[in-house]
């Protein structure tokens, strides 16, 4: 009984996954508010 069995285990991910949508939209909204917030900053205290 020396048989090696090779088990392969697929997983497939949906990208329509509402939360993986939602923590990519977090994610995004994230940097676009830190940019404009240095956008911002830069404006009104150096210019």
């Amino acid at each position: 009984m020396d048989q090696n069995k090779d088990v392969e285990v697929e997983k497939t991910e949906k990208k329509t996954d509402p939360s993986k949508v939602g923590v990519a939209f977090i994610k995004y909204a994230t940097y676009l508010i830190i940019f404009f917030a240095i956008l911002w900053f830069v404006i009104t205290y150096i210019m």
